[in-house]
């Protein structure tokens, strides 16, 4: 995996330098941009999408959903998901930025980004989507009529993952956390990653969505899917969400 190996943590050269920061060395972009100058606006106003409110009772209901009915979901809820995960509600320094979001992260670093693979959304073509958190946008990193199978088989071919109308894919980009934590990196971007995905379950009983996290994936048809090298940028959790049919596939 080149530099990185997120069991071991950065490769190191037998020298004490202090970190990056430490050093001076500017800083690792706080977002990535994949699309090709067709970004979606998505809505904010989030009045008409929770349906549940009472969060003893969303944290109570918390399941791992497997069976999706045919629905798709509208715009609004896919922006909810998204901004409930990863949005971004502030960015502050100057010549050291950074992001505070609706997820926690060490050292406020988000080293992760996020992928939608789109099946099933009101007025969205299928295809790949990469999420700009900093300005709450999609834009489109490639269109494909049918992506359950690609899903699929970078998921070891759990056929769930096929019938969800969304899939979240983050991908982690280890060098913003290591720029300031080089001896603790590959243990925070874990558990920033699990960080991101429970605030995904919990938005997801809100909105009357269920999701079931993916941990084992075929790395490099992963990362082939998402159109990332697998080293600077490799895909690390995955998600399908859609609407709960009315029995069955809970964990």
């Amino acid at each position: 995996m080149g530099r990185w190996d997120l069991l071991r943590g950065p490769r190191k050269d037998g020298t004490d330098k202090g970190s990056e920061e430490q050093q001076g060395i500017a800083q690792p972009a706080l977002e990535v941009i994949r699309g090709r100058g067709m970004e979606i606006s998505l809505p904010t106003d989030f009045e008409n999408v929770a349906v549940r409110r009472d969060v003893l009772q969303i944290l109570e209901g918390r399941r791992s959903v497997r069976q999706y009915s045919e629905q798709p979901l509208s715009l609004a809820e896919l922006s909810f998901l998204l901004w409930y995960t990863q949005g971004t509600k502030k960015i502050v320094g100057r010549s050291k930025k950074a992001a505070f979001k609706t997820v926690p992260s060490a050292g406020a670093r988000h080293p992760l980004e996020c992928y939608v693979a789109v099946q099933r959304v009101e007025g969205m073509e299928p295809g790949l989507y990469h999420y700009r958190s900093l300005s709450h946008q999609l834009e489109k990193v490639y269109e494909m009529g049918d992506i359950s199978q690609k899903l699929a088989e970078a998921a070891y071919d759990q056929e769930y993952i096929k019938t969800a109308p969304i899939t979240l894919i983050w991908t982690a980009i280890p060098e913003r956390t290591y720029w300031r934590y080089p001896d603790q990196a590959e243990k925070y971007v874990l558990l920033d990653a699990g960080h991101v995905c429970e605030n995904l379950y919990l938005a997801c009983g809100v909105i009357d969505c269920g999701t079931c996290a993916i941990g084992h994936y075929r790395q490099q048809k992963a990362d082939q899917l998402v159109g990332v090298d697998g080293e600077e940028e490799l895909v690390i959790y995955m998600a399908p969400v859609g609407k709960k049919k009315e029995e069955g596939g809970e964990a």
